[in-house]
């Protein structure tokens, strides 16, 4: 077969951000690591190293945090009038417009995903979030009550911005992850100090510059790159960071949860997910096994709110599952530059052997692979879309998140009404995101009122980039809401203010 690589301009990509030694920005400087450490940055579909970043140490967030600190306290960022803050908001949101091709193909580069949906996903979605958040910035407030509850007093309540926001960002999704951190901290008043995944790290690295050619202040945006153990930590455990948000897996979101009780220091946990999808029998069936195989080979299943347990009814099993293989079969595997590619590599070889050993365990747990789509390529890190059927709700492949394209898949029925599928919908320790497929809105209703998620989708509806609505889960999915009025108001503190009159 003919392939055809996107015209990704190359050159230009390789006298700027890749080919620039590792570099930190801190108070509006982009300075070297004081240990002058660098670490090989990988793309995932050739593994070849395509560019050096920064292994920074906690002097170096020290530095960004006194950066953020001073900005907070004493520079022209808290005397700047709300419109201010909202024009260069917008700013950086048309930077990233005019340099949309160079952020998809460093998003390609560095995280192995196809460039077309970086281009009109992650890219637009990056700037539509600034655009939404920055208008709150004159409309964060308090309230005034109608009338005292007893004496003489005017009394009222006004937010502040919590101060400086630690930012720890996953490697799945760099350039929304960072913008999604980035867009309500400032919007609110806050300065932050990022911390991007040492993976892919180049996104926000240019998300950076941009921010300082479009004229933000020294020290409001601060960005160290480095391992989580070490830099992510150090962001954690720092006196004078006052809120911490993270997006990443369950298990690193309970250790940051625990070292932030010292000092109670405000915490926003955006974490992992098992997300049912229910098919019912009138739903449109082939529409539900199209969207739902694409949904899972979106990022290569390296999605926190990816649906990866589907529970179609029995009379209609079989027909979802031969639509499924027959859409997981034409899935093109390939290099994310090339047209027509669906599907890129996981973002490293510790990925894919976490998904292989999760395939293995699933076989020996008596899973039937029913269908498998897409012929591995190359040296990359590629794994092909899967659908597994004949597991029991308590395997390991139904219970925990493996962050690849496999989908678990099994049958139900529904002679006692509807509370078995709720029972299986709500058998997992996350609560992420649920996926409803039916014409019915009295069972639509009834099962979005029982599903213990923090987001239903319905036929199809696509939630994310909805930037004017809440995202987050129950249970083990996480603390906190990201997006809409909730997004910006937690980076804020609430005071109330009673005087005697």
């Amino acid at each position: 077969m003919t392939t055809t690589t996107i015209d990704k301009n190359l050159d230009h990509l390789a006298r700027g951000i890749l080919s620039r030694p590792g570099r930190l920005l801190i108070a509006g400087k982009w300075v070297s690591g004081a240990s002058d450490e660098l670490a090989d940055v990988i793309n995932p579909a050739t593994t070849d190293v395509i560019g050096e970043v920064s292994i920074a140490r906690d002097v170096d967030v020290d530095a960004a945090v006194i950066a953020a600190r001073r900005a907070f306290e004493d520079g022209p960022w808290p005397r700047m009038t709300a419109g201010e803050r909202a024009r260069l908001i917008w700013k950086l949101a048309d930077a990233i417009d005019g340099h949309s091709d160079e952020l998809a193909t460093l998003e390609s580069l560095n995280g192995g995903n196809p460039f077309e949906s970086n281009r009109q996903f992650d890219v637009r979605v990056a700037a539509e979030r600034l655009r939404y958040n920055a208008g709150w910035t004159n409309k964060i407030g308090g309230m005034v009550p109608l009338a005292p509850t007893h004496g003489e007093l005017f009394s009222y309540s006004m937010r502040e911005p919590v101060g400086v926001v630690g930012a720890i960002t996953p490697w799945n999704a760099p350039l929304i992850m960072a913008v999604g951190k980035i867009a309500p901290a400032v919007a609110a008043g806050c300065t932050i100090v990022l911390k991007p995944s040492e993976l892919t790290p180049f996104t926000a690295l240019r998300l950076g510059e941009l921010a300082m050619e479009v004229g933000f202040p020294d020290g409001v945006i601060n960005i160290v790159t480095g391992f989580g153990a070490d830099v992510g930590q150090a962001l954690v455990n720092h006196r004078d960071v006052n809120k911490i948000s993270f997006t990443g897996s369950t298990r690193v979101g309970k250790s940051i949860l625990a070292a932030s009780a010292d000092r109670l220091k405000r915490v926003t946990l955006e974490l992992g997910g098992k997300s049912p999808i229910i098919i019912f029998p009138d739903a449109d069936v082939e529409a539900a096994a199209r969207a739902t195989v694409a949904g899972i080979f979106f990022k290569s299943g390296q999605f926190c709110a990816a649906g990866t347990r589907v529970f179609a009814h029995r009379k209609i099993y079989d027909r979802v599952v031969a639509e499924m293989a027959r859409v997981a079969k034409s899935v093109r595997i390939g290099d994310p530059l090339e047209v027509g590619t669906d599907m890129g590599p996981l973002i490293s070889a510790a990925q894919l052997a976490r998904v292989e050993a999760y395939v293995d365990g699933a076989r020996k747990a008596g899973a039937e692979i029913v269908a498998e789509g897409g012929d591995t390529v190359g040296r990359g890190y590629f794994h092909p879309a899967m659908v597994l059927g004949g597991l029991k709700v308590d395997a390991s492949a139904m219970q925990e998140e493996i962050f690849g394209p496999v989908l678990c898949v099994s049958a139900f029925d529904d002679d006692g009404g509807l509370d078995e599928v709720i029972k299986l919908a709500n058998a997992s320790d996350y609560g992420l995101a649920a996926y409803l497929w039916t014409r019915d809105v009295s069972v639509v209703h009834r099962m979005a009122r029982s599903i213990r998620a923090g987001s239903i989708s319905v036929n199809g509806a696509r939630g994310a980039g909805n930037e004017g609505l809440p995202f987050g889960g129950y249970n083990q999915s996480g603390i906190g809401r990201e997006g809409g009025s909730l997004g910006v108001e937690g980076h804020t503190e609430i005071k109330t203010v009673n005087i005697a009159i």
